[in-house]
């Protein structure tokens, strides 16, 4: 959005890069949790839309919509210039082998999705066999989403309890399961947010700090999906991290990006030197 085209436009905001954007990327949970149809998406998208950069299907809720309204949705994304991803079903299609893996493909291909998140929260396969999904994924024609994280069995938002007794890798194994996502081709990582920020007694910090070192903020995407959360994200790597939050949120985290608004501890310390 233009300053001319902006209310208040004699107001100084943080300025940010037009779509399609390489930092200060925003991805939205679609439905999951609540419900999103086509009014209530038109509705967020011509208010908000500047803001999205793209809406990720969760839980494989896709997989129970009719065809048609699941097009009309994937068409009014990118009416806005907003790309949708598939988010983390890939992990269940796996399960009924290689076959389904092409045809799960091919349908996302044919439906107009853009991206295929590639995780491996609940399943354990070899890292060779991840870096082969994000390859097939981009020879299918799309692009690939990889996740990695230090928590075995995330993904299904299980207590901390549960997710203590299954233990966490070590964060040079993530980063070097990036690296290679990276070499084949993907242009961003997921970072996983349970084990690091969510559903743990403690945030790790120190693990967040180890992947940005070794990759650069700009090849990351963090979940974030918890006020706090992202909060601290932007506080402490700047309002041109790339995030995902639930869809309900991109009012509240693009008030703080801007700086216009925000908690005590980041009101009015937003903000970004564009010569």
């Amino acid at each position: 959005m233009t300053d001319s085209e902006r209310v208040f436009s004699f107001l100084r905001v943080n300025r940010r890069q037009g779509k399609p954007r390489s930092v200060g990327v925003t991805e939205v949970r679609g439905p999951y949790y609540t419900p999103l149809g086509k009014r209530y998406l038109a509705d967020l998208l011509e208010s908000m839309g500047d803001y999205v950069d793209t809406l990720k299907f969760a839980g494989g809720s896709f997989a129970l919509l009719p065809r048609k309204v699941l097009a009309e949705l994937i068409e009014l994304c990118h009416a806005h210039q907003v790309q949708v991803s598939t988010g983390g079903f890939l992990e269940y299609v796996l399960t009924q082998g290689t076959k389904a893996v092409d045809a799960y493909l091919a349908e996302c291909k044919d439906l107009g999705f853009d991206l295929v998140e590639v995780s491996s929260g609940f399943v354990t396969l070899p890292a060779d066999d991840l870096v082969a999904l994000t390859k097939a994924v981009l020879r299918a024609g799309l692009k690939a989403k990889p996740e990695v994280g230090i928590q075995f069995g995330a993904g299904g938002a299980s207590s901390v309890e549960a997710l203590q007794a299954e233990g966490t890798r070590d964060a040079s194994l993530a980063i070097q399961l990036a690296r290679r996502h990276l070499e084949a081709g993907a242009p961003l990582i997921m970072i996983e947010s349970e084990g690091i920020t969510e559903n743990v007694a403690a945030w790790r910090t120190d693990v967040v700090a180890r992947l940005v070192d070794a990759l650069g903020p700009e090849k990351l995407m963090f979940e974030a999906a918890d006020p706090r959360v992202f909060t601290w994200y932007v506080k402490t790597y700047g309002p041109e991290v790339n995030l995902f939050v639930d869809h309900s949120q991109i009012v509240q985290l693009e008030c703080l990006r801007s700086g216009i608004w925000g908690t005590m501890d980041v009101w009015g310390r937003i903000l970004t030197y564009k010569p």
